[in-house]
């Protein structure tokens, strides 16, 4: 058996964490067979072993060639990959939360937060952002770019993830540097955290607060910049 990724200390702050989710979230991973990803098999376990601590938590787990048609469905392309959704009965309420990498590090508190937040179906966000982002009408693709190191990371994922939660325009994945270095080199990463917006059409360096994250996503849409890959 392979030895938990959690110790028993870590275990306890989680469960009492988590003790106030107050609906279902179900966490649909992706990884794959390609022993070139390093990362898969352990993001699983963590996955999986966060789940073991609430009832309120359930994985599932498919492979990103084999089930390429519900990963595209998801917009997962990268692996490890997953997705934090709200379950509502038999279906799946997906917020636009996704995650390329392992949360391992710091990036373990934006899996938490983010758990929190889909569970309690409320985005936390100030009123005037919430203002703003219900009168979006164009796509808008947020990537945030981190490393399990950075201590200031996991304040720009949450952010980019309450976003999405608050809009179905918006999308939202954290994407860990490391694991993708051509990703992070394509969009001229060079510190962390790093926020992609629209597939480099606009950025902000650094963890940013709502008002200037909003502004920057104005400022791109303002100049046409589609949420297109490519």
């Amino acid at each position: 058996m392979a030895e938990q990724m959690l110790n028993d200390d870590i275990r306890g702050q989680v469960v009492e964490i988590l003790a106030s989710m107050q609906q279902p979230v179900e966490v649909v991973f992706f990884g794959t067979q390609d022993p070139a990803c390093e990362y898969c098999a352990d993001t699983e376990r963590l996955l999986k072993e966060i789940a073991e601590l609430s009832d309120q938590i359930s994985v599932q787990v498919h492979d990103l060639q084999s089930d390429a048609e519900l990963a595209q469905q998801y917009g997962i392309d990268k692996a490890p990959g997953f997705i934090i959704a709200a379950r509502e009965g038999e279906r799946l309420m997906d917020y636009g939360i996704r995650y390329a990498g392992i949360p391992a590090g710091h990036e373990f508190t934006s899996l938490i937060n983010d758990l929190l937040i889909v569970s309690q179906r409320k985005s936390g966000l100030a009123e005037e952002t919430r203002q703003a982002l219900a009168e979006l009408e164009q796509p808008v693709h947020l990537q945030v770019f981190v490393t399990p190191t950075c201590p200031y990371c996991p304040r720009s994922v949450v952010l980019a993830h309450q976003f999405a939660f608050e809009s179905d325009k918006v999308v939202a994945e954290m994407v860990e540097a490391m694991e993708f270095p051509e990703l992070a080199d394509q969009y001229g990463v060079s510190g962390v955290p790093h926020t992609s917006i629209n597939f480099g059409a606009g950025e902000v360096i650094g963890a940013a607060p709502e008002a200037q994250l909003l502004a920057e996503i104005r400022s791109v849409l303002e100049q046409g910049q589609p949420a297109e890959n490519g």
